[in-house]
C-alpha cells in the first residue's frame, strides 16, 4: 500500500538537515520526497509539522533469551523498541548460553522473526563460551546470519588469542566489537576513582583502565588490519587515543552509551542501584568531552546499551548488584536532553544513532534517501513527561531515568512502511 507521509519536518542525518516536507512510501521502501507543494498519493497521514526521522539502529541490545527470559524476551523487547522509535536492534551474545555457534544463531534468529515488530540482527561470540581461550567459528556463524562478533563485557585478556581472532575475522571482513578496559585494574569496581567515590566507600577504578584497554586494541588492530569497533568510549582520556588510531588510517570507529551522555558518577550519591553500569558513570568533565566527541564525529555511535535485570539483581548493596540498565525506550528522550541543552543538534544525533551503526554494519537503513527501507520515527522533540518505570514495556524496568522529568516523546513508528506503534494520547 502506498503511504504518503505529509508536512512533516525532515530529519536527514546524510545531508545534516532539518526541511520541511514528506515521504512517500511504497513496497516497503521510500519511493520519493515530497516537497510542501507535491501531491500526495495513496494513504495520507499529517504529520502536523512533528518530526521525521529514520528509525533508530540500536547497536548493542541485550534479549535475554535464551536461558534468562523472565528479563527480556524477543517480544518485550520488540515492543520497547518500537515504543522508543527503534526499529532495528542489534543484539548482544550474552545470553545463557552465549550465542557461539550456528545452531543458537539460528534459534535465537527465528524466535526474533517470530515475535519481535521491529528488525533484529544478532552478533556473535568471538569466543566460545565468552571465555577468552577458543575462537568461534567466525565463517560459519557469519553464514548464519552474524553481523559482527564480540565477548560484550568480557576482555579477551590473552593478546595471542585476540591478535589470531582479529587475523581471521580480518580473512573474512567480519567486524569485530570489544569493550575497551584494562580488567585487572577495573575488577570489583563500581564507581570511577575520585574524593566522590571515597566518601562513598565504593571500589573504583581509574578511567585510565579505559585508556589502556583501547591503547592495547590499537595496537592489535594496527597489527592485523582488522575491522574494530568500540562499544563504549565513556572518558576523556581514550580519546586522543581514539583520534590518533582514525588520523593513521586504521579501520576503527566507536560508541558510547545513552547513560554515559546524560548522568555522571554523582548520579550514585543515594546508592541506587540502577545507576550502575558497567563501565561506571564517569566525571561531569568527562560527559561534556564524549559529548563534543560525538557532535564532532569523533564517535561515531550512541546506543541504548540495553541491559535487563530483575529485580532480585538490583535489590543488592550497590557493590553486590548486578550492572546494566534497559534504555529501548528511553533512548531518544534522553538523547534529547543532548538537544534541548544544545550540545548536539538534531541531524548530529541521527547520525550516530541511526545512520553511522547502519553504515558500519553495511545496512542500507538509517537513510530518507529513495530506495531506502521504510524504516521512521516520527517524534516531538519538546513533549514533556515524567518518566515512570510502570510503563516501560520491557519485562525488566530497570531505568535510571524513572521520576526524572523528560522531553521527547515517540508518536509512530514505521517499519518497511507499516506502523508497529502508535501513540495513543
Amino acid at each position: 500500500m502506498t503511504l504518503s507521509l505529509v508536512n512533516a519536518r525532515l530529519v536527514d542525518p546524510e545531508s545534516g538537515t532539518v526541511s520541511t516536507g514528506g515521504l512517500r512510501l511504497d513496497a516497503g521502501h521510500i519511493v520519493e520526497r515530497l516537497d510542501k507543494d507535491a501531491k500526495p498519493a495513496g494513504r495520507v497521514i499529517d504529520c502536523g509539522l512533528k518530526y521525521l526521522a529514520p528509525g533508530l539502529v540500536d547497536m548493542g541490545v541485550k534479549v535475554c533469551e535464551p536461558g534468562e527470559r523472565h528479563k527480556e524476551s524477543y517480544r518485550s523487547a520488540g515492543l520497547a523498541a518500537a515504543a522508543g522509535g527503534v526499529t532495528t536492534m542489534i543484539t548482544r551474545p550474552d545470553t545463557t548460553p552465549a550465542i557461539d555457534n550456528p545452531e543458537t544463531l539460528e534459534f535465537v534468529t527465528r524466535r526474533a522473526n517470530e515475535a519481535s515488530p521491529v528488525n533484529v540482527l544478532a552478533m556473535a561470540a568471538l569466543t566460545k563460551g565468552r571465555d577468552g581461550r577458543e575462537m568461534t567459528e567466525i565463517g560459519f556463524l557469519m553464514d548464519a546470519g552474524a553481523v559482527a562478533f564480540t565477548d560484550c563485557d568480557r576482555v579477551v585478556t590473552d593478546t595471542k588469542v585476540f591478535s589470531r581472532a582479529l587475523t581471521y575475522a580480518q580473512g573474512l571482513g567480519a567486524l569485530v566489537v570489544a569493550h575497551p578496559q584494562e580488567p585487572g585494574l577495573s575488577a570489583g569496581a563500581c564507581a570511577t576513582s575520585g574524593k566522590f567515590a571515597s566518601l562513598r566507600g565504593l571500589p573504583a577504578v581509574s578511567p585510565m583502565a579505559e585508556r589502556m584497554g583501547l591503547d592495547r586494541d590499537i595496537a592489535l588492530i594496527e597489527m592485523t588490519g582488522a575491522r574494530y569497533h568500540a562499544d563504549q568510549i565513556t572518558c576523556a582520556r581514550a580519546l586522543p587515543a581514539l583520534e590518533r588510531a582514525k588520523r593513521n588510517g586504521l579501520d576503527i570507529t566507536a560508541g558510547t552509551s545513552i547513560h554515559h551522555l546524560t548522568l555522571n558518577a554523582l548520579d550514585i550519591a543515594d546508592y541506587r542501584t540502577f545507576f550502575k553500569l558497567k563501565p561506571p558513570l564517569r566525571d561531569e568533565q568527562d560527559r561534556l568531552a564524549v559529548a563534543e566527541a560525538v557532535n564532532s564525529g569523533l564517535i561515531d555511535v550512541i546506543c541504548s546499551m540495553h541491559t535487563p535485570q530483575d529485580e532480585e539483581s538490583k535489590r543488592l548493596p550497590f557493590e553486590e548488584a548486578a550492572s546494566g540498565a534497559v534504555g529501548l525506550e528511553t533512548l531518544l528522550p534522553a538523547a534529547m536532553r543532548l538537544h534541548h541543552a544544545g550540545l548536539i543538534d538534531l541531524p548530529v544525533l541521527w547520525r550516530a544513532m541511526s545512520l553511522n551503526p547502519a553504515k558500519r554494519l553495511g545496512l542500507a537503513s538509517g537513510r530518507l534517501s529513495v530506495g531506502a527501507p521504510a524504516d521512521l520515527v516520527l517524534f516531538d522533540p519538546d513533549a514533556p513527561f515524567l518518566m515512570d518505570r510502570a510503563t516501560l514495556r520491557s519485562k525488566s524496568r530497570n531505568t535510571p531515568f524513572d521520576g526524572a522529568r523528560m522531553q521527547g516523546r515517540v508518536l509512530a513508528t514505521y517499519v518497511g512502511g507499516a506502523c508497529v506503534y502508535e501513540r495513543s494520547t
